[in-house]
């Protein structure tokens, strides 16, 4: 796009403080490397690991990667030809496996706890030429959020992510499951497993990432985490560096964490990821989702904001929920949506509105989410829906207290292939993101979805269970 900033334009007064501070931090602290990372299309984290002396070339010239990355579905199959350029200019960037740029984002150092001398960097992606890689999603959610900001507005988001969290048994590489589960918030499991989450809570804590709550949830092995609300792009930030710290603090313990929806067993409860979201006033930080009269649910904008996340909510699942087991939870009486609805407080709606007490805290949570979402897809589904329905003063339906009788509303698809068809046929998407980043998302899901309809065996256990 015409109107993108080139890598130059990153090279700004603030950059170059923020750089320095980077580079003062990782001498000071004696670092030995550094992790130099970014987000796939899927969410998840690819980079290199860098001796601490190359840091200040890292940042201001990048670090190299073949951009074939970028054409993989979750099983890491080429759901694009590498070697011709058919997938127009977008892909064309990528094409070859040619070099793509992570420049590192320094405002987003850290140093790993869980590591001996060792920092992490999120990135940004761009050619070799210094041109921005427009299928980099962390990029498209910073420019969904633009259009926010370019009104005087922000979004506030909130992360509640479950997960099932397992104990490998080293003999037999078996993994059994931590607590059985089926008593929700029981201290009794809570106790039991204390020990576990103990070294996650901790290292969570000292990466500046601290857990508000954790708690047992219904299932067996299965825990939820939940966060403090943070502003723009950073929740989607925060979530792909949780979701990886998560899975390698367990590692070093022994144990294994999965954000798969629902790993294999019968009595296997589903794990969802729910947004909590409002938008704020740049100017003065005040929630605008507050009701301005007395006895209003929420305030004008909020309503228009939730008409357009149930406007399209069906052609948002795939970027909300993009894997095939997302879909197992979408069931009626199962404390998770079926049906594209909203309630004040009934947790089997799609969208729940908390509004007690009316106010700062007053917000809406998204709980059709899958917690193997890519957060900056998620996240931008959200922002773009949201936007749109106090852009184009969409009306929502009057909430049900009964979200899963027919009449309440339409049903969520029931498959990713259904997801895909309505992402693709979406005018909406297509307007707002693009018709390459479109036609990019959808090559992606439908090569995966193609391969689970061919597949005779436990297919979703294998491509997720280790992967998410």
């Amino acid at each position: 796009m015409s109107d993108t900033p080139k890598l130059e334009d990153r090279w700004d007064a603030d950059w170059s403080d923020a750089a320095a501070q980077v580079e003062d931090q990782v001498r000071g602290l004696g670092l030995r490397s550094v992790r130099i990372s970014f987000a796939d299309q899927h969410g998840l984290l690819h980079g290199k690991v860098l001796d601490a002396a190359q840091i200040p070339h890292a940042l201001r010239s990048g670090v190299s990667f073949p951009g074939s990355l970028l054409t993989k579905d979750t099983g890491q199959h080429y759901a694009f030809s590498l070697w011709e350029p058919d997938g127009g200019p977008t892909l064309a960037s990528v094409m070859g496996a040619r070099d793509v740029r992570m420049i590192p984002d320094p405002t987003t150092f850290r140093v790993l706890p869980w590591l001996d001398g060792t920092g992490w960097l999120l990135s940004d992606l761009y050619s070799v030429e210094g041109a921005p890689i427009e299928l980099s999603t962390r990029r498209i959610c910073a420019r969904a959020h633009q259009k926010l900001t370019d009104q005087g507005l922000r979004l506030r988001a909130g992360l509640e992510i479950e997960f099932h969290l397992y104990r490998v048994d080293e003999s037999s590489g078996d993994h059994q499951r931590v607590h059985p589960g089926w008593d929700l918030l029981a201290e009794d499991y809570s106790d039991r497993i204390e020990p576990l989450l103990e070294p996650i809570q901790r290292h969570l804590t000292a990466l500046g990432l601290p857990p508000r709550t954790i708690e047992a949830e219904h299932g067996p092995s299965q825990v939820e985490l939940t966060f403090a609300p943070a502003d723009g792009i950073e929740p989607a930030d925060q979530a792909v560096l949780i979701r990886a710290a998560v899975k390698q603090i367990a590692r070093r313990h022994g144990l294994h964490a999965t954000f798969m929806s629902r790993p294999s067993g019968d009595d296997t409860f589903t794990t969802g990821w729910h947004i909590h979201q409002s938008i704020v006033s740049v100017d003065d930080g005040r929630n605008l989702f507050a009701p301005t009269i007395s006895g209003e649910t929420l305030s004008e904008m909020a309503m228009h904001y939730l008409g357009g996340l149930l406007d399209h909510a069906p052609e948002s699942c795939l970027l909300t929920t993009p894997t095939v087991t997302g879909y197992k939870r979408y069931r009626p009486y199962s404390i998770a949506p079926d049906r594209i609805v909203w309630s004040r407080q009934h947790r089997g709606a799609m969208l729940r509105v908390i509004d007690e007490p009316p106010g700062p805290a007053t917000r809406i949570e998204n709980r059709a989410g899958d917690p193997a979402a890519n957060p900056y897809l998620y996240l931008a589904s959200q922002i773009l829906s949201g936007l749109d329905g106090i852009e184009s003063k969409l009306e929502a339906p009057p909430p049900s207290e009964t979200p899963y009788e027919a009449e309440a509303g339409p049903l969520l698809p029931r498959t990713l292939g259904d997801a895909i068809d309505a992402f693709d046929r979406s005018a909406f998407y297509r307007s707002t993101l693009g018709d390459e980043i479109v036609d990019y998302l959808v090559a992606l899901k439908r090569s995966e979805w193609a391969r689970f309809g061919a597949a005779v065996t436990d297919w979703e256990q294998r491509e997720y269970y280790d992967t998410f």
